[in-house]
């Protein structure tokens, strides 16, 4: 059985709903329980992979399956990798964290495509592992620099970029910090959109509301099992041919595409 990664570079907004209300914001994104980090569940994953599927010569009754029967194809959540957070020092800066590397890391493990990924983890709160100055400014916050991130860590996260542009500054804009300091960053660091339903004639506000959503160059990836060999390298050799992919919400706003790429090989 053949066991696949597949990357996801955000190429706009993307709003993985949960059509519930958190407070202010109406419609938040969805957030795994336990760590609250933003991601996209496998029922929209899948539902994304079977609409880009249909029309393009691929079995999806006997991939994706039917109301009476499962498919072939098991397809995962869509897992949180690296955040674009807003810096002083560059543009943004892609942050992530020791739990999410160690997830990247298993997931590899169980695809057959773990190479030896370092394990890094700042010493406290208030430091980080980031290329550059000895100060990192994000958001609000300051962190102070102990090292660079290691040049094989930015090596295996680059498997994940379609883009060989974005690959090669990766290792100059990689940022982690600790769990805990990133927990913060991805519950309040994601950006809030306002959108509003105009009355037609008055052209006045019939019905404000706020989104929340994930920013492009957010890096996310999900994996791709089988129960029949070859289902999964079917569709990961259609996404790699295809190239993009649009899952989550507000899809007639431009909103959802990811770019995708396929892991080849082991991670280096």
């Amino acid at each position: 059985m053949t066991t696949e990664i597949i990357g996801l570079l955000a190429e706009t907004y993307i709003h993985p709903g949960t059509g519930q209300s958190a407070g202010a914001i109406d419609l938040p994104v969805a957030r795994e329980r336990v760590t609250q980090y933003p991601f996209i569940p496998g029922s929209s994953m899948k539902g994304a992979l079977l609409d880009a599927s249909r029309g393009n010569g691929l079995d999806t009754d006997r991939l994706f399956g039917q109301q009476e029967n499962a498919g072939q194809l098991l397809v995962s959540d869509a897992r949180l990798l690296l955040l674009p957070v807003r810096s002083l020092t560059s543009p943004y800066v892609w942050l992530t964290c020791p739990y999410l590397i160690e997830r990247f890391r298993r997931d590899m493990e169980r695809a057959g495509k773990g190479g030896a990924l370092p394990k890094v983890t700042p010493l406290t709160d208030d430091k980080a592992l980031a290329a550059g100055t000895t100060d990192l400014f994000l958001e609000e916050r300051l962190f102070a620099v102990e090292n660079k991130p290691p040049e094989e860590l930015a090596a295996a996260i680059g498997t994940l970029i379609p883009h060989a542009e974005a690959r090669a500054r990766l290792s100059r804009q990689l940022a982690i910090v600790t769990d805990k300091a990133f927990a913060w960053f991805a519950q309040y660091a994601l950006p809030v959109q306002a959108r509003n339903v105009l009355d037609e004639e008055k052209k006045t506000s019939k019905n404000l509301w706020y989104e929340e959503a994930l920013s492009p160059d957010t890096l996310m990836y999900f994996v791709l099992g089988e129960r029949a060999d070859g289902a999964a390298a079917k569709i990961a050799t259609f996404l790699a041919e295809r190239r993009y992919l649009q899952a989550g919400g507000n899809e007639t706003v431009g909103q959802g595409w990811f770019a995708v790429r396929r892991v080849e090989g082991a991670a280096s």
